[in-house]
Formats: structure tokens, C-alpha cells, sequence
């Protein structure tokens, strides 16, 4: 087998192999960061989804019925398994990956450990064989050369005259010896070499082959343990991509199910009041009631600032006005007298700043209102009214729910009934099993007394008669809302929103036999509403303020020295002005008090 992988490039083939174990640990740390980023994911989607997920509760329950808002509660669920999703494949890379690869490389580790012992041993018997070898050729070359050196000093012994034949002997004798040795160190050589080239022909051509092609084959296990990492990490999201698909057309789904016309239908239904609309309203002659209140010998009124309207822009009476004006309460012969010199103090008014107004012997705005009252016909007071009147003034909150519309009261009855209904039967299933609990103990005395079961028996028909009496009152309740209700409940669609025009009032009650109190109440209303709807008075000019006016009387208004009012109304003859201020706070002031100036149209006519 081709072995030349390794060769001799020991060191080379150990830091190779090194390397590719410290990719593997990048590449399981790599995984391992990814999975925390996904786990962070989902725990923030987790946490998104929770934080917009509401309580139970009956507002929760009443918002469940739109459309839209269960479609947004399907996206929260369905984001919610999204993060699932992210989890499964952070766990999954968790135990697939980094677990499994980790595994495998502390196998890999041990095993390149073995090998390389291996290695190191082999290396080492071919070293010490080679030193055995040197150590042997040495020693050969060192009793050679004595061997040689013996041999010349023998013949030189022999060639000596005067050596005798003991000392030629015993040269020859030396001469032998050391040859015998050196022959043998040759033997030895030969022999150590015949050794090592032999261990190094194992060594060459089989131990380190071997060693090297295990480890190439480590190796190569590792790299296609790491291409099944990479492989790994892409199979375990494709494995979730169905799912997390479903999750994207789940939330697809969710948004094709709003309807915005069903949410509307819901809307009324769930609001729908059950008043019926007021009739048309009808013509009110004012003019009939002023007549008669005018031609009254018994009022003996005389002719005040009352008798002319406000402004020549509103044909209606002032007294009926949004801000009730009264007369301004001085005559013009009344008036205090202006200073001479605009440089000098006013003079002091009176303590009642000018005489007031006249007294009438009878209140002629009681009395118009009392002779309107008797040719309008009543009716209903309009939603404006009710509104105002509702916001006005809190209603009592009532167990019969009365203080409601009649179809939320209905709506609201029947909700109690239905909770009144869960606890009776809550109530009925603990009866049956206390009475059964007691036939138990009854027939077995040592498992218990039934007599302890009394008292809980007891209660529990005390709140089953407690629960059926409030059911039959609230039942009651329902049926006189649902009765009182039926002649005056008008359908309400999307589309269409008419109902009958009939003389109800909207708690369903009709409104000819009202009292007299009642219908005046509604007709004071209607002229408050009608009032209050229009604009006021646009100005006709500015003024100044050239001295303070205390105004302590109805229907003036004070100032100070240089206030700016708006012009609202001329002065007619009688020495006072009506003006406004910023604020909208409207009266009258002395004429002689201030500097006008009118706008240009005005001024020219």
C-alpha cells in the first residue's frame, strides 16, 4: 500500500494531524455559539409572545369575539411554536453535533495518541540498534588496529637479532591473541549490522508504513466525520422548515381570516342598545307663547333692554341663549354720569353700581316658558340630551342591572343567570357526592360517621336555595326586560339601520302620558340643545377699557383700566354696550366707560 502520506516526515504528519483535531474543536465551537444565539431567539420570541398574550377575563373574552384580535392571538400562538422550532434546532445540533463530534474527538485523540507511541517506539529500537551497530564498528576498528600493531611488532621482533626466541615467541603469541579479538569484533560488527539493516528495513518498510497509513486513515475519518458535521448542520434545520412553514401559513391563514364586516356586526350586536329612535320633531311656535305672554294685562311689564334680541344675526329670544344674559341694570337716565376729562378718575359708583334693574311683578321668563309649555306638544328628548345628561351625572349602578340599555341589560342578565346556573350545578354535584359519601359510611361505619357529613349537607342545600331563589329573581328580572322590550326593539344591521318612528321613549316606555314636569324638563332640554348647537355672535368691532367698572350687577360684566373686549352689540340708545372677552364671558358695560372702534364695514354702514 502507497505509504508515501507519511514517508519520513514524522513531525510533519504529527502537526498535520494536530490541526485537523483543532478544526474539529473550532467547528464543535462554532455549533455551540449557534445554538445559544438560537436559544436566545426563541426565549425572545417566547418572551414577545407572552408579553402580548392577555389575561382571561371577561374584557379578554369580549375582544376574542373580533376577528382581527383572534387573528392576532392565532399569530402569537403560531410565533410562539416558531420559537419551538428555533429550540428543536438549537437541541438537536446540541446533541447531534457538538455531543456527537466532541465524542468522536476524544476517540480520535487517544487513537492519534497510540499511533504516535507507536511511532516514537519503533523509532527508538532503530535508534538504539544503530547505536549498538556504531558501538560494535568501533570496537572492531580499535582491536583491528591492535590486532595490526601486535602483527608488525612481531615480525619486527623476528627480524631482530638480538631479541632471543623467548621474546619472538611471546610477540607472536600477543600478535595471535590480538587477532583472534579483532576477528571477533568483526564477527560482532557483522553481526550488529546484519541487525539493524534489518531493523531498519522493518522500521522503513513496515512498522512506520503501517503507523502512518493508520494515522492517514484517522485522519481522513476525521475529515469525513466533520463533512457529516456540515451536512448535519444543514439537515437539522431542513428537518424544521416543514413545521416552521406550517407556522408561516398558519399566520398566512390567520390574516385571511379577519373580516371586517363580521368585526362591524360584532361591534353592534355586542353595543346594541335596544332604544328605539325618536320620532320626527315638530314644529314649535314660540311666537304663539311670547303673544299671549306679551298681551297679558296681569304681567304689567314695561319695556326693558329684555324686549329686544341679542343681535341681529340670532332672531331667537335672548333669554334662551347658551349664557343667560340678563338686562343690562341700568336705564340710560340711570347711568352714572362719565368723568369730564378722560384724564380724571371715574366717579365712584354706587354700592349697588347704579339703581338695579325694575322688578316685574310677575317673572316674565317663567311665565313665557309656562305659556310655551302649554301649546308644544312633548316629545322625546334627542340623543344629545341623554348623552349630556348621562355624562352629567353618573347613574346608580342597580343588581337589576335597570341602569343599563335594555339590550345590555339583557345581555348582562342573562351572563348572571348563566354564572348562577354553573354555581347551582357546582352545588348539585358536591349534594350528590356528600349523599353518596354518606350511604358509604352508612353501610361501612368503620370508614367514617355520616352524622359528621350534616353539616356540609346542610350548607350545601342552604347555597342550592339561596342559588335557585336568585335565579328565579334574575329570571324574573330577564323576563320583564325581554317583555318591556319587545315593542320597542328595532333591528340593527350593517347595511340598513331604520327603525320605527313610534312615540317610545327609549327606556321603552311611551311618552303621551308623561306628567307635565317631565315634558317640560325634555322641552328645556331641547331648547338647551338647540342653542347650545350655534355658533355665537360674530364681533362687530374692539373696544378699551378707559376706566374700571366694577359690574356687580346681573347681566353686566366687569373690566379694568385698558381691557381689550370684543364688540358684540352696539349701543341702542339706553348708554350700554355687550361685549366678550377672550375667554367667551359675555355682558354689558357703560358706553361712556370705553373706546370703541368698529370694523370698517361696520363703520361705513
Amino acid at each position: 500500500k502507497d505509504w508515501v502520506w507519511g514517508e519520513d516526515q514524522y513531525e510533519t504528519i504529527e502537526k498535520h494531524t494536530q490541526w485537523g483535531l483543532d478544526q474539529v474543536e473550532k467547528y464543535v465551537k462554532f455549533v455551540k455559539e449557534r445554538t445559544e444565539i438560537e436559544q436566545s431567539y426563541a426565549k425572545q420570541l417566547r418572551s414577545l409572545t407572552k408579553k402580548y398574550i392577555p389575561k382571561r377575563g371577561n374584557k379578554e373574552e369580549q375582544e376574542c369575539r373580533f376577528s382581527h384580535y383572534q387573528s392576532f392571538q392565532d399569530i402569537l400562538t403560531e410565533m410562539n411554536d416558531y420559537a419551538g422550532q428555533r429550540e428543536v434546532i438549537a437541541e438537536n445540533m446540541m446533541l447531534n453535533i457538538c455531543v456527537e463530534v466532541t465524542k468522536y474527538l476524544q476517540e480520535i485523540k487517544q487513537e492519534r495518541k497510540t499511533y504516535l507511541a507507536e511511532g516514537r517506539k519503533a523509532q527508538q529500537i532503530l535508534e538504539s540498534s544503530y547505536k549498538q551497530l556504531d558501538s560494535s564498528k568501533k570496537r572492531f576498528e580499535r582491536e583491528w588496529r591492535e590486532a595490526e600493531k601486535a602483527s608488525q611488532y612481531a615480525e619486527k621482533t623476528d627480524q631482530d637479532i638480538n631479541a632471543t626466541k623467548a621474546d619472538v615467541e611471546r610477540a607472536k603469541t600477543l600478535a595471535h591473541a590480538r587477532l583472534h579479538v579483532a576477528e571477533e569484533c568483526k564477527n560482532d560488527y557483522a553481526a550488529q549490522l546484519q541487525k539493524y539493516n534489518r531493523e531498519q528495513n522493518q522500521f522503513y518498510f513496515s512498522d512506520m508504513p503501517q503507523i502512518f497509513n493508520k494515522l492517514q486513515e484517522m485522519d481522513e475519518r476525521r475529515i469525513r466525520k466533520l463533512a457529516e458535521g456540515y451536512n448535519t448542520f444543514a439537515e437539522t434545520e431542513k428537518r424544521v422548515m416543514p413545521i416552521i412553514g406550517k407556522c408561516l401559513d398558519g399566520i398566512a391563514k390567520a390574516a385571511a381570516s379577519t373580516n371586517e364586516r363580521n368585526d362591524s356586526l360584532t361591534l353592534i350586536e355586542m353595543h346594541k342598545s335596544g332604544f328605539e329612535r325618536p320620532g320626527d320633531l315638530e314644529f314649535e311656535d314660540y311666537s304663539q307663547g311670547i303673544n299671549r305672554a306679551s298681551s297679558d294685562s296681569s304681567l304689567g311689564t314695561p319695556k326693558c333692554p329684555h324686549d329686544r334680541p341679542m343681535s341681529r344675526n340670532r332672531n331667537k329670544l335672548w333669554p334662551f341663549t347658551k349664557k343667560s344674559k340678563l338686562s343690562p341694570p341700568f336705564l340710560p337716565s340711570q347711568l352714572p354720569p362719565p368723568p369730564l376729562t378722560p384724564f380724571s378718575n371715574p366717579p365712584a359708583p354706587s354700592p349697588a353700581n347704579g339703581p338695579p334693574s325694575p322688578k316685574f311683578s310677575r317673572d316674565p321668563l317663567s311665565y313665557c316658558l309656562n305659556e310655551i309649555n302649554k301649546t308644544v306638544k312633548p316629545r322625546i328628548s334627542s340623543f344629545r340630551s341623554l348623552k349630556r345628561t348621562n355624562l352629567s351625572s353618573k347613574p346608580t349602578i342597580t343588581e337589576d342591572f335597570a341602569h343599563l340599555p335594555p339590550e345590555q341589560r339583557r345581555k348582562k342578565l342573562q351572563q348572571k343567570i348563566d354564572e348562577l346556573n354553573k354555581e347551582l350545578q357546582k352545588e348539585v354535584d358536591q349534594s350528590e357526592a356528600l349523599s353518596k359519601m354518606k350511604d358509604v359510611y352508612e353501610k361501612n361505619p368503620q370508614m367514617g360517621d355520616p352524622s359528621s357529613l350534616a353539616p356540609q349537607i346542610a350548607q350545601t342545600a342552604h347555597n342550592m336555595d339561596r342559588l335557585r331563589g336568585e335565579l328565579q329573581k334574575y329570571g324574573s328580572w330577564l323576563a320583564e326586560a325581554g317583555g318591556s322590550s319587545e315593542g320597542t326593539r328595532y333591528s340593527v344591521t350593517f347595511n340598513n339601520n331604520n327603525g320605527s318612528h313610534e312615540k317610545y321613549s327609549p327606556d321603552g316606555a311611551h311618552s303621551d302620558g308623561s306628567n307635565p314636569d317631565q315634558t317640560s324638563q325634555a322641552v328645556y332640554a331641547e331648547f338647551d340643545d338647540d342653542f347650545d348647537d350655534e355658533d355665537p355672535v360674530p364681533p362687530i368691532g374692539k373696544c378699551t377699557a378707559l376706566y374700571s367698572f366694577a359690574g356687580s350687577s346681573e347681566g353686566t360684566i366687569s373690566m379694568t383700566d385698558g381691557e381689550i373686549f370684543s364688540v358684540v352689540e352696539e349701543d341702542k340708545g339706553d348708554g350700554w354696550t355687550r361685549v366678550r372677552r377672550a375667554n367667551g364671558d359675555e355682558g354689558y358695560i357703560p358706553t361712556s366707560y370705553v373706546k370703541i372702534t368698529l370694523h370698517r364695514k361696520k363703520a361705513a354702514e
